[in-house]
């Protein structure tokens, strides 16, 4: 089974389960779908930041800080967090992902997707998958910030980056 044959839920604004379609259907008429998002950090606390290949359905080529996917037809987001986390990293025995945040994103012709946003610490050796990442390292964050403006990023995965920068700053100063 290919990528865009894989059947996911379509939501509504509420991300309640309305339908199922093949992921390829649901990029190509822009239908909400449910997206995980895994801020993945080694045990020195860089972050792993990737290219992604040039193959990718959706932003091909561009980098991404985050590890992530689709939420496949009856997954739970947690599931899917874990799922994708290994996947991309190529590893196995990984830890649950911590749940942050959830969010919708609104890709204007592209959609708009539910997107969960977790953390996960990975102390494994890993081996991403060749089919998904064409580079990768672990960063640290003053090096990942200074290459926002140098590097071409995929949109969903900034806004994330900046829903999640946000939401550290109302946690340290107490709102909620």
């Amino acid at each position: 089974m290919s990528a865009a044959d894989e059947i996911l839920d379509i939501v509504d604004e509420n991300d309640q389960v309305i339908g199922q379609v093949p992921r390829g259907r649901a990029y190509a008429e822009g239908l909400r779908h449910r997206c995980v998002f895994i801020r993945a950090r080694d045990a020195e606390g860089r972050l792993f930041v990737h290219r992604r290949t040039p193959t990718k359905l959706v932003f091909p080529s561009l980098y991404d800080m985050f590890v992530g996917g689709v939420v496949g037809a009856g997954e739970s987001y947690d599931d899917a967090a874990l799922r994708e986390a290994e996947e991309e990293l190529g590893v196995s025995g990984l830890p649950r992902p911590a749940f942050l945040f959830k969010f919708l994103y609104d890709g204007g012709d592209r959609g708009s997707w539910w997107s969960a946003v977790y953390e996960v610490r990975c102390e494994l050796p890993v081996r991403p998958q060749a089919e998904e990442v064409a580079w990768y390292d672990f960063l640290p964050d003053a090096e990942v910030e200074r290459r926002l403006s140098d590097w071409e990023w995929v949109p969903d995965g900034l806004a994330a980056h900046e829903r999640l920068r946000e939401y550290r700053e109302d946690r340290a100063s107490g709102r909620r």
